[in-house]
């Protein structure tokens, strides 16, 4: 469904009763969530967005945003979770496992055939036709595909597992991930193993006399390639790991095999509560060496959790909040914010960023990353850490909203009254109209016949006697003037944000002397209330605007 582009037609912040609707729907078609699940997936705070796209079949589908990440789409009144919220919660919908060359098929727009579905020894979840559920790699629990079942699990091995078992929706990868923060998949540990994964790991182990193998040799399935899912994690353990070792240094691993040994007793002498309590330390400093760049700032907290530190948790293991001694993600941050790693401050209601790190902290400089995890991007963020952060200006798209007067020129084409089109969409849509009511002049194809809807919509009680035909583009320029003028703001690192009006343009003024020299002048800027500036923000980005004398560079 979304392995082409799709055309994205509105996008609106959602309100209150929206809200609260919406939160009835998914706890209506996600009864397996809890109270405070629910809560956490729909927040009362966090901004919430509803974007209105067309598939690249014409589908209309609406999609959810919470922060940056897709979180639901609606198709016919029927809600489907996205990847990104499959990899919070995992068990969310009944999964079936492929094998990772498979999910470039899914991704392309294949459907999963049921040749390719691992039988796990446990057997299959039973589920009914139409049911729907998710896909997961072989040797991770983090779903890569939300898709719908094509027949019952009796039917499926009926069938002698062929045929086609489930119609892909969504894959992680395909266009809507991308509309996304395009983050990768946690790894998680399967819940459980298939036997034939356990007699492998069995073969492996040597008695008592030989040489002593790799202790990650029993564990293979940590360092599979999940097929581009780009979990490199474990790539380069995996590689020198596998390589016997010389004779010399066994006396070495031995001992620090001992060593790993005692610090693993200890671990597991701590609470389930101290080692949640490290294991968020140990991915808070993972994310902001490794994952968080300057130029992400200022960072939604949500964001920084479920795209920087989920990543950087250690295979077989998940974060959660609420097995911690803190139980809130804030009251962390807020430990955090004490010990003057980083400045969180709420710039806009009820929405807390991340505006500032403190990247030379001791802390930071000295956690080193995990084994198994990749330092490339430590040394990458290193090396930039005294880089200016560069400065990307705010995209300002101009747009048009359905006034009551015109809807009756655009209810044919599914639009209403507050629907929001691009100029580009409002000569489409006029375009067809005149053609579908065959409004062309036949004697002379640059002027169309105004019939009884243009007349009301596009006329003046003055001219709608005197006037029968209409250029082209006099139809055109009377069809957006008539319209709402609107304006969407996109400032880098941030969701779209649509507003009421028009844009005032710039104003450079330039004053010269008699020696012909050039006087400073200030820039005449359009109000930022309009697109969401503070005033200190106003006053930073007009003062780089000027020109010194003698030189005409801004």
């Amino acid at each position: 469904m979304f392995s082409r582009a799709f055309r994205v037609r509105s996008n609106t912040a959602i309100k209150g009763s929206d809200r609260r609707k919406l939160r009835a729907d998914v706890a209506a078609a996600f009864p397996n969530l809890s109270a405070e699940q629910l809560s956490e997936f729909i927040p009362n705070k966090e901004e919430l967005n509803v974007i209105k796209i067309y598939s690249h079949k014409g589908e209309a589908i609406t999609v959810y945003m919470n922060n940056r990440n897709p979180i639901l789409f609606e198709i016919e009144k029927a809600l489907y979770p996205t990847v990104y919220t499959l990899w919070v919660y995992p068990d969310l919908l009944p999964a079936f496992t492929t094998w990772p060359p498979v999910l470039q098929k899914l991704a392309g727009g294949a459907d999963l055939m049921l040749p390719g579905v691992v039988v796990p020894s446990s057997g299959f979840p039973q589920v009914e036709r139409g049911t729907l559920c998710a896909v997961t790699l072989l040797g991770n629990r983090a779903p890569v595909a939300v898709a719908v079942a094509t027949m019952a699990t009796a039917e499926m091995l009926a069938a002698g597992m062929k045929g086609k078992g489930f119609a892909v929706l969504h894959t992680y990868l395909d266009h809507l991930w991308e509309y996304g923060d395009k983050s990768y998949p946690p790894t998680l540990a399967p819940l459980v193993t298939d036997s034939a994964e356990k007699e492998s790991a069995e073969d492996e182990e040597e008695p008592e006399g030989n040489e002593p193998l790799s202790s990650f040799s029993t564990e293979p399935l940590q360092h599979v390639d999940v097929g581009g899912l780009s979990l490199k994690e474990g790539d380069s353990c995996a590689i020198s790991m596998g390589k016997e070792e010389p004779h010399e240094n066994r006396a070495a691993e031995t001992a620090e095999d001992a060593t790993t040994e005692v610090q693993q007793e200890a671990e597991d002498s701590r609470t389930p509560q101290e080692q949640m309590d490290a294991l968020f330390n140990q991915c808070f400093f993972h994310a902001l060496k490794c994952k968080v760049k300057k130029s992400d700032l200022p960072l939604l907290t949500s964001t920084f959790l479920r795209s920087h530190m989920f990543s950087c948790c250690p295979a077989g293991q998940q974060l959660d909040i609420k097995k911690s001694s803190y139980k809130k993600f804030s009251k962390f941050l807020q430990c955090m914010q004490q010990q003057q790693i980083l400045h969180v401050k709420e710039l806009s209601k009820g929405v807390e960023s991340i505006v500032e790190v403190d990247w030379k902290h001791p802390d930071i400089r000295a956690f080193v990353v995990p084994e198994g995890f990749s330092s490339a991007s430590a040394a990458q963020e290193s090396k930039s850490e005294d880089r200016e952060q560069a400065y990307h200006a705010p995209e300002i798209i101009p747009l048009y909203g359905v006034s009551a007067k015109m809807v009756p020129l655009f209810q044919e084409s599914g639009h209403k009254k507050g629907s929001i089109l691009s100029s580009s969409e409002v000569r489409n849509i006029i375009i067809n109209y005149v053609k579908t009511n065959e409004l062309v002049d036949e004697t002379n194809k640059n002027f169309v016949k105004v019939n009884a809807v243009l007349c009301d919509c596009l006329l003046d009680k003055s001219e709608q006697d005197e006037i029968s035909n209409l250029k082209w583009d006099d139809l055109l320029s009377r069809c957006l003037e008539r319209l709402q003028p609107l304006h969407q703001v996109t400032f880098f690192g941030q969701e779209p944000v649509v507003r009421k009006g028009n844009i005032e343009p710039i104003d450079i003024t330039v004053a010269q002397r008699s020696s012909n020299k050039k006087v400073k002048k200030e820039l005449k800027l359009w109000r930022f209330s309009h697109i969401g500036l503070s005033p200190d923000s106003e006053s930073s980005f007009s003062s780089s605007f000027f020109w010194d004398e003698g030189d005409m560079t801004c």
